[in-house]
């Protein structure tokens, strides 16, 4: 990915970032515009929690393990399938890993 900002990211064939290390919020909305999202505070309280759960388990989860952490670390309202769905959609756990820098989740298509 060529960012409009002069900065070349590598990136596997399905957008997911290369090099964890190249993660940068700067890079999240390039990212989340290509998939059609506009990154609002709701977003980020879902990708901070996500990196948290990254640096915990060194693994992306998939999305029964996603919608657990999220109920557990943003509220019951906000663990639920729905809520995630509405902010990256059609795959949460695949949307969001990307954005946030993570890898592919092992279970996502």
């Amino acid at each position: 990915m060529s960012a409009t900002l002069g900065l070349q990211i590598d990136t596997d064939p399905d957008g997911y970032l290369k090099n964890l290390s190249d993660w940068s919020p700067v890079i999240a909305n390039k990212l989340a515009e290509q998939e059609g999202i506009i990154l609002e505070d709701e977003h980020w309280r879902v990708i901070t929690a996500l990196q948290t759960f990254y640096r915990k388990f060194e693994v992306s989860p998939a999305m029964r393990p996603l919608v657990k952490y999220i109920g557990l670390e943003l509220g019951k309202d906000k663990g639920n399938s729905i809520y995630l769905m509405t902010l990256f959609p059609p795959s949460p756990a695949r949307i969001a890993s990307k954005l946030a820098g993570l890898p592919r989740p092992d279970n996502c298509l």
